[in-house]
């Protein structure tokens, strides 16, 4: 038996392979495709390669265009960046961290709809997208039966495999065949009547191990030979441990006071440094048998793993850098017991969050003196990566937590507002704040109170007093959410105009003065008519 025999399991499908670039010639201008992969893990890739590559080799110069509709788990690696270059993408959801794709989304080039990490399978399933032309999933092997076993990640492979009207596989002979296992694939079922899903705890298994896929929508295999592309995550810095540290006090006096269990409850982390910080703090802590229940497993997991503090992860995908892939994949039979990948409609489904308790730790780019967090949009107008999973688990979650620094640019900018130029998460859904200066657990606060803590104990002290000043004068007028809303948003338009928001009171002074002296000319003009 050769190693495609192995692979592809059932007979009739062994003579379906085809190489990437017969593959590639399926997609026609205007398709629906969707591609397995979630951030930067599993994606598929010699196909989406393949495809960009048609418009360098076809020397028609009547050629048609070629632009599809692009959907995925979350991210992908190299996908987004070449079919961006070649502009071959007219819509994209439900996230992205490509600085090529980002930049053609904001000159209006790729429509782009950014969407909670759970609502695509759900969109999908209900006709909501259209039709899906193809799915083009990447595999560790082929079941007798046709089943997809996925690498690793599972993200929106599932639904798409479901809905599509053929199906492209991409067989990746560098994932081991170890990893058929560790997946648990679970269709909810359409709306409404749904039963409940069946998790209570973050170990259980209630789906199978493959994704269905009847053999005659398989158009193709195949077979490729690489590893996922490594995650870009920066590495903690000072300010980034402080903010870890200040959460695991945190969460130790939430233990102390009887909230919290001495495991905790199960964690979540976003991708991102600081999260990354907080997990890995977690091995020189005092909390042990702890449980992970998130949508994407980064390298601090797996150093807890090895430090014998977590005894269960759940996930959708591993986002790992170079080293710990390499460690993890030749080494996935040590975690077969400890780890599930499922896809992420169920990591990210509220129901199970809710149920479970579980303590979220997300971005933000800015938040504001009441609570709103804005996590996805430079100056209220720019798209930088996406929403994620972060809405999924903070208003769902048991403890909600946003994380950001007091500033950036070299203190250009201020991160904590008078109010966020783009609200992605009301005050409603986030329980603390965390920057280097300090944590607000805004729990049981009424919106002065929360403003009073986030002030105090958030903001860099070269923005303080700006931030007293704001809220003292709209506490003037009254309200239960003070506001000035002709002064709301002028931090950002100080810094759009000047690029720095330390200016914002001499700015402010001159719009105004500037102001008065337009309105004293209309007043002579009007007297001299």
């Amino acid at each position: 038996m050769n190693v495609y025999e192995e692979r592809i399991r059932h007979e009739g499908l062994r003579s379906q392979v085809i190489s990437a670039g017969v593959a590639q010639a399926l997609i026609q201008d205007g398709m629906s495709v969707g591609v397995s992969g979630f951030t930067r893990s599993g994606d598929a890739k010699a196909v989406p390669r393949a495809l960009a590559h048609r418009l360098e080799t076809d020397t028609d110069n009547d050629m048609q265009p070629l632009r599809i509709n692009l959907y995925s788990g979350a991210s992908l690696a190299e996908t987004d960046t070449i079919l961006s270059q070649k502009n071959m993408i007219e819509r994209r959801l439900p996230y992205q961290s490509d600085a090529t794709l980002r930049a053609r989304i904001n000159r209006g080039e790729v429509a782009y709809v950014d969407q909670h990490l759970s609502h695509t399978a759900e969109w999908t399933r209900s006709g909501i997208l259209g039709e899906f032309d193809i799915a083009i999933i990447e595999a560790v092997a082929i079941t007798e039966e046709g089943g997809i076993i996925p690498t690793t990640s599972v993200g929106n492979s599932a639904i798409f495999v479901e809905q599509a009207k053929k199906v492209i596989v991409e067989l990746n002979l560098a994932i081991p065949q170890e990893f058929e296992g560790i997946h648990d694939i679970y269709d909810p079922g359409p709306r409404p009547h749904r039963q409940p899903i069946p998790i209570v705890n973050p170990s259980d298994r209630i789906g199978t191990t493959y994704i269905p896929c009847h053999p005659e929508k398989i158009a193709g295999i195949v077979i490729t030979n690489e590893y996922d592309s490594p995650s870009t995550i920066v590495q903690p810095d000072a300010e980034t441990q402080l903010m870890a540290n200040y959460i695991l006090e945190f969460l130790e006096n939430e233990v102390k006071n009887g909230r919290l269990p001495q495991n905790l409850a199960p964690l979540q982390s976003g991708v991102g440094s600081v999260a990354n910080a907080v997990l890995s703090g977690l091995k020189d802590s005092s909390f042990e048998n702890l449980e992970i229940y998130t949508e994407v497993m980064q390298d601090a997991v797996f150093e807890l793993f090895e430090a014998g503090k977590v005894s269960f992860a759940s996930s959708c995908s591993f986002t790992l850098s170079d080293h710990m892939l390499q460690k993890v994949v030749g080494n996935i039979g040590a975690y077969k017991d400890k780890v599930i990948l499922r896809p992420q409609e169920i990591s990210n489904h509220p129901e199970v969050i809710r149920r479970l308790g579980i303590i979220a730790i997300n971005a933000a780019l800015e938040v504001d003196i009441f609570g709103n967090v804005n996590s996805t949009h430079v100056g209220g107008t720019h798209m930088m990566n996406g929403l994620g999973g972060s809405g999924d688990f903070a208003r769902n979650a048991g403890i909600g937590i946003f994380v950001t620094k007091s500033i950036a640019k070299g203190g250009q900018i201020s991160s904590v507002v008078p109010f966020v130029s783009h609200v992605d998460h009301t005050e409603h859904d986030v329980d603390v704040l965390v920057t280097e200066r300090g944590i607000a657990d805004l729990r049981g606060l009424a919106p002065r109170e929360r403003a009073r803590a986030i002030i105090e104990k958030l903001a860099h002290p070269m923005y303080q007093d700006a931030l007293w000043d704001y809220f003292d004068r709209a506490s003037e007028n009254g309200g239960n959410t003070p506001h000035l809303l002709d002064e709301a948003l002028s931090w950002h338009q100080c810094y759009a105009e000047t690029k720095d928001m330390r200016a914002v009171k001499t700015w402010r002074r001159r719009k105004q003065g500037a102001s008065k002296e337009i309105q004293r000319k209309e007043v002579a003009t009007a007297s001299s008519l």
